[in-house]
């Protein structure tokens, strides 16, 4: 009982009195258009959106890679300077002194670098750290000043203390810079609440 349906289809179109009458196709499309004319403006104001698409996206593309690929700008300036190495070589530091000296300078060094690069710069909290960056730059050249003091007389139990007392500064400075952050920004996010 089992038939190809393959051969059941051609049987079926042999027998089939279903035609469509001559011209009719013809016909129909002449009524699709006269009931659906094809405006050519329609098309012309499409592909006007088109064309403002593309460039839209083509600049939105040029400007993120544009983004990408900048360089990122340092937010927080430098306030520990390093000098032109011939200057180093001539100036004395405390680790010229002694290699105890030179462990209190690099720590110091090394924290208030640290505690430079934890300070989150915003809108709200700038004219505060601008002021302290004046105050550390002031006692950057302070510093200086006693390095040429410390290299043109030697090195003395006050230029030595000096020079300690400079780093300590600095370094309290900074403690003190980020206590006022942290207050300015828990009583921002109070106002907020």
């Amino acid at each position: 009982m089992a038939q190809d349906l393959r051969h059941l289809f051609k049987n079926e179109e042999k027998t089939s009195q279903l035609k469509m009458s001559e011209g009719h196709e013809a016909r129909f499309l002449e009524k699709l258009d006269k009931a659906l004319p094809e405006d050519p403006s329609v098309k012309n104001r499409f592909s006007v959106f088109y064309i403002a698409a593309s460039v839209v996206v083509l600049l939105g593309l040029a400007f993120g890679a544009y983004k990408f690929f900048q360089e990122p700008k340092s937010v927080l300036p430098q306030v520990v300077e390093t000098t032109n190495p011939e200057k180093e070589q001539q100036l004395k530091s405390l680790g010229d002194i002694s290699p105890d000296l030179k462990k209190v300078e690099d720590y110091y060094l090394a924290n208030i670098n640290l505690e430079l690069s934890k300070v989150k710069l915003t809108p709200d909290n700038k004219e505060l750290f601008d002021g302290y960056v004046v105050r550390l730059a002031e006692l950057n050249q302070e510093y200086k000043r006693l390095s040429v003091e410390l290299t043109e007389n030697g090195p003395n139990e006050l230029t030595v203390s000096a020079l300690i007392d400079n780093l300590k500064l600095r370094l309290n400075l900074l403690y003190r810079l980020k206590e006022q952050l942290h207050d300015l920004n828990t009583s921002e996010e109070a106002k907020n609440f």
